[in-house]
């Protein structure tokens, strides 16, 4: 057994519907010597997800070999915004593979030239150039390092980079160093002592009638505890969109307050936009909800709808701080990531799937907001915006019901519904952006049941 899941089939109900198919036992005995000799060959710490070979995808749906298909919220977590397999991604890579061409290292290429073109004139102005790469913890260690660079051509005495508690930024030293999570980063040993975390604004702490109020109350017990002079010790600001675990997003006026202290010291404000962007949000970024101008936005997983590709879009002083050939990775432009990401903005564009994850994301939100009053005593919290919501469970008491939200996800997945599994307290949900309402709604009605026989299972009823 791997992670929270029990791999032992278990004999469940079939469905035949428009949008699922369960027709063996789940997991699918077949599977199990498949996904132990994984577990065998491959580190543990790629494992822990749902027990399910994933054989083809197509728009929302998620098929195994064995006959069964499941409703797909997870976009393969915030990746397939265009929907899965998009037949014009596929299509025009189709076309770069029969040239033949599959990499150009940083040489050019017509694919690389037609992109960022593409990407630089369908974003805002201030975005003026970009970096490509293969991963979000590249781009939010980019970021870092343009930070620092802008903090040093400016005079700053020290690299302050402000990040907040609980936040997520990658998996790499710098940007793990950026996150908010302490256990997680104990492998590093000594933090960087530049890199300071804020108080995050979650909307159940007591007595917080003045967000602005909040955010500096939180920049003053830095100075008096770290003995930082922000005009002068502080190159930027690293923000998510909204804090990845629970879709929260940060109160209007902690952000205009968040404007006025970057003007007033001359600070980055940067956006970590990994799960937010490329229309999740019912915007095109989903920093747009604010009404920001940000510095530098760092985005992937939505960016191609399946390649590898990750973006630092900034103003172009900024961008242009390191020197020619001083900043580039391997797979830096790769054509077929190139192709992906050009098709992936053209399809978003084109098919107003901002305008459809807003529309979409109000019937998404209402009738999960139906299920938090149904399911009061256990869900405490609706969080997200567009077509990304997160479901926050506690009991009466306050505590964190992490182990229902594990059962919850089982369920689902024995009935033809796949849910992001957080590992805490949270069910997340971010369906590719193309899912047909009908299919929306019939998730929903799955994620209603699968709660309601979680709740009598665990012995709560």
């Amino acid at each position: 057994m791997a992670g929270n899941f029990s791999h032992t089939p278990k004999s469940v109900k079939e469905v035949k519907t428009k949008y699922r198919r369960i027709v063996t036992k789940i997991p699918v005995p077949e599977s199990i010597p498949l996904l132990e000799k994984m577990y065998k060959y491959e580190s543990r710490s790629m494992h822990g997800q749902l027990p399910i070979i994933w054989n083809s995808a197509s728009d929302a749906n998620v098929f195994d070999p064995y006959g069964n298909c499941w409703i797909d919220f997870t976009s393969t977590i915030f990746v397939a915004n265009a929907g899965h397999s998009n037949k014009k991604i596929i299509e025009e890579i189709r076309k770069l593979l029969d040239k033949p061409l599959l990499h150009t290292y940083t040489y050019a290429s017509n694919e690389r030239i037609n992109y960022l073109e593409y990407l630089i004139k369908n974003t805002p102005e201030y975005l003026q150039k970009a970096y490509l790469i293969s991963a979000g913890t590249e781009a939010t260690e980019t970021a870092l390092k343009l930070s620092r660079m802008y903090g040093i051509e400016i005079g700053k005495k020290r690299g302050g980079v402000l990040c907040f508690d609980g936040a997520y930024h990658g998996r790499t030293m710098g940007a793990q160093t950026m996150s908010g999570n302490l256990s997680a980063k104990k492998w590093i040993g000594e933090l960087d002592k530049d890199i300071f975390h804020l108080d995050f604004p979650y909307p159940w702490i007591d007595k917080v009638s003045d967000y602005r109020e909040f955010f500096r109350n939180s920049i003053n017990k830095l100075k008096h505890t770290h003995n930082v002079n922000p005009k002068e010790d502080v190159c930027a600001i690293m923000l998510e969109t909204f804090q990845g675990w629970g879709a929260i997003f940060y109160p209007q006026s902690f952000i205009e307050e968040i404007k006025i202290f970057a003007k007033e010291n001359n600070i980055l404000i940067i956006f970590d936009e990994m799960q937010a962007g490329f229309a999740r949000t019912g915007k095109l970024f989903g920093y747009m909800n604010y009404d920001i101008k940000p510095d530098l936005v760092c985005l992937g997983k939505g960016a191609s709808s399946g390649f590898p590709l990750s973006i630092v879009l900034g103003n172009q002083d900024i961008m242009d701080i390191p020197d020619i050939g001083s900043m580039s990775s391997t797979h830096s432009a790769n054509p077929i990531a190139c192709v992906a990401g050009h098709q992936n903005l053209k399809f978003i564009i084109e098919n107003e799937l901002d305008k459809r994850s807003s529309s979409l994301g109000k019937y998404f939100h209402n009738a999960l907001n139906a299920l938090m009053y149904k399911y009061s005593d256990y869900i405490k919290y609706v969080f997200g915006e567009g077509l990304l919501a997160a479901i926050i469970f506690y009991d009466n008491h306050g505590n964190p019901l992490n182990k229902l939200c594990d059962v919850i996800c089982e369920k689902a997945m024995q009935k033809g519904l796949l849910l992001v599994h957080t590992g805490r307290e949270s069910i997340k949900m971010a369906p590719p952006l193309t899912i047909p309402e009908d299919a929306l709604s019939e998730g929903i009605k799955v994620l209603d049941d699968c709660i309601f026989e979680a709740i009598v299972e665990q012995g709560y009823e």
